[in-house]
């Protein structure tokens, strides 16, 4: 039988051996987020550095603010449907044969695995410059471990469908909206003989409805988040709230119109159109930082989803089907993606914003408003949709308003298959570290578990 001293010390060296897995998971983590803010960065600010609206840095400093509050304020709902809703922890606890403690070992190793080689191809991805999905990297990781851990069983399929369903509507709902509301500023402003004039009369229009998209969606994400359920901000009140600052929005913006373009109406159509595209500069800022805002409330759940379910059965012991995610997990996955976007994230945009198609103001705007507005209903429904899709779907839509030659297929072709290989390399690398890791670590976890 052992002394107290000696339980003591072994108390002592678990609990120790628990901060270090802590804190190389959190690397993990970090390494994951980075790789996200490197390779995403281009689903927020592309349309505005390849419309010359801002500089790379530029971009980088505001995208950095948004990413971070998206992620922080609105990240921890859809992290839940990363976390749980992938694998079905019952599968593993259930496995007969087990030690105690061992399949809580089993699904760190696993979420580590996930983790890892998410971030592994997302690298990879990254040097090429190809923006591939951060969420069927993650996913694809996760039912990899779940499926060599438990079998296929184990995976929930009914929500793998339902993910794999957002992933093609997200990008076909996103194309149309951008098609739909650039082929309008094409018709009714772009098109005309004065187009100045035009623009006179229809930006205040665009003008609302990017506010009341950006306002609606911040105010059903953000703002109930972070005050809480305030009694009186029922979903009829938010609505007003943001047709009232919507319609503010228009009017100041119709002043501002007239003023900027009052002395361009008699000039050459040339110059009108150049006019116009600049009107169109602070309406892609503020779309682009819309979009910012939506990809770190989105895609932060790849990041910090296993890192938290980690923590919190080293933290307890045990596999607990529901849990909340701290703040301090939520910023250090929005540090991350930060850190990734101001280190690296050139490549990328440098791919979606120039490459695809040409993009002037006018395009950004119907490409950010339409991606806003698809990623944040999809956030609100808890669906990890693809940002990378939405983003990439609604370029396409402005450029094929121009017709078929407005898109170089070769980069499209390039960009589509990427993401066609990304779930089964993500899903075969994180089997393979995952029976790495079991060989290596399970009896240290099941100790450190059972301390």
């Amino acid at each position: 039988m052992s002394t107290l001293g000696e339980r003591v010390q072994l108390k002592f060296y678990m609990d120790n051996i628990t901060i270090f897995i802590i804190g190389v998971t959190a690397l993990i983590g970090l390494y994951m987020a980075w790789n996200i803010g490197a390779n995403d960065v281009a689903n927020s600010m592309a349309d505005a550095v390849g419309s010359k609206a801002l500089t790379i840095k530029q971009a980088v400093i505001l995208a950095g603010i948004c990413e971070f509050a998206g992620a922080v304020l609105v990240g921890s709902h859809v992290t839940d449907t990363v976390r749980k809703g992938i694998i079905d922890p019952s599968h593993i606890i259930n496995l007969p044969g087990l030690r105690e403690g061992e399949a809580a070992a089993i699904i760190i190793i696993g979420m580590a695995a996930a983790l890892l080689c998410a971030a592994i191809w997302l690298n990879i991805a990254t040097i090429i410059g190809m923006p591939v999905s951060t969420t069927h990297s993650i996913v694809g990781a996760i039912a990899g471990f779940g499926i060599i851990a438990a079998g296929v069983e184990a995976v929930n399929w009914t929500k793998m469908s339902q993910i794999v369903a957002s992933w093609f509507i997200s990008p076909v709902v996103g194309g149309v909206c951008a098609f739909i509301l650039f082929k309008f500023i094409s018709s009714k402003i772009l098109g005309r003989t004065r187009p100045a004039r035009a623009a006179i009369i229809y930006t205040p229009a665009i003008v609302f409805l990017l506010i009341f998209v950006v306002c609606l969606a911040t105010i059903y994400k953000g703002l109930k988040h972070v005050i809480g359920n305030i009694p009186w901000l029922t979903d009829d009140v938010s609505l007003i709230l943001a047709v009232g600052l919507a319609l503010f929005s228009a009017v100041v913006s119709r002043f501002y119109v007239k003023a900027k373009l009052q002395d361009k109406r008699e000039l050459s159509i040339s110059k009108q159109l150049e006019a116009v595209e600049s009107v169109f500069i602070p309406l892609v800022i503020i779309s682009s930082c819309s979009v910012a805002f939506a990809h770190g409330a989105n895609d932060v759940a790849n990041a910090v989803g296993p890192f938290a379910a980690i923590v919190n059965i080293l933290q307890t012991g045990d596999v607990a089907m529901k849990v909340g995610v701290p703040t301090w997990v939520l910023c250090l996955g929005g540090g991350g993606i930060v850190l990734g976007l101001a280190s690296y994230g050139h490549k990328v945009m440098t791919t979606v914003g120039t490459k695809i198609t040409e993009i002037t103001p006018s395009r950004g705007v119907a490409a950010d408003i339409a991606a806003t507005a698809t990623v944040l209903i999809c956030t609100r429904m808890a669906l990890p949709v693809s940002t990378t899709h939405t983003l990439v779907g609604a370029i396409m839509g402005i450029g094929l308003a121009r017709g078929f030659g407005g898109i170089d297929r070769d980069v499209t072709r390039n960009i589509f298959g990427s993401w066609f290989i990304t779930v089964p390399i993500a899903a075969l690398l994180s089997i393979l570290l995952f029976v790495i890791g079991r060989s290596l670590f399970l009896d240290l976890l099941i100790g450190v578990i059972n301390r």
